[in-house]
């Protein structure tokens, strides 16, 4: 399982990337919005995905930051800082999986948690963060479907076939990486 590890670290940090730049084509206005969601709005909802992102991230490289990571429901109200967010812990995340020894499956993780210290599995807590990040950015793509700024597409993946390799090719290279870096020599 481990060598799925990066490559589905680096999918979700495009995902963040593709639907982070079609919410650039909205208003502050717009991306405050009262919305029918679990967080009111399109920058709440991209702000609690960063939130959880910060507390998984930080407890797989082995630091958890605790309780504090949700202490600040909406710590980015402007999409220029969310987004250098978001980028950075999606950065973290690939490294995380790119360490042989923090990437082990079976190794636990712990997490503070109000009640006290939680500790699962490397494999399981990873999964359940790329659960949430495509759960939550399902959402903000239905809100952006209420606007005029058209939702990205978010449910491609590394094909070899060489169509999806141009098409995904530009946005690779906003990000700074490469297929080669995704995948090396597999």
């Amino acid at each position: 399982m481990t060598p799925l590890f990066a490559p589905q670290a680096y999918n979700n940090a495009w995902s963040n990337h593709r639907l982070h730049r079609a919410c650039a084509g909205l208003t502050e206005e717009e991306l405050a919005a009262a919305r029918p969601s679990f967080f009111g709005s399109i920058i709440g909802t991209l702000n609690h995905i960063l939130i959880v992102d910060l507390f998984y991230v930080s407890a797989l490289e082995g630091a958890c930051v605790g309780p504090s990571a949700f202490a600040d429901e909406v710590p980015h109200s402007d999409l220029p800082s969310l987004r250098a967010a978001q980028r950075d812990v999606d950065r973290r995340l690939i490294a995380v999986t790119e360490d042989a020894t923090l990437s082990d499956p079976t190794r636990l993780v712990q997490m503070q948690r109000e009640a006290g210290v939680q500790e699962e599995r490397f494999d399981r807590t990873f999964l359940h963060l790329i659960q949430h990040q495509i759960h939550h950015r399902g959402q903000v793509h239905a809100l952006l479907s209420m606007t005029q700024v058209p939702p990205p597409q978010l449910d491609e993946f590394y094909m070899e076939w060489e169509t999806d390799a141009v098409r995904r090719a530009p946005d690779l290279a906003e990000m700074g990486v490469s297929d080669a870096d995704i995948w090396g020599g597999r």
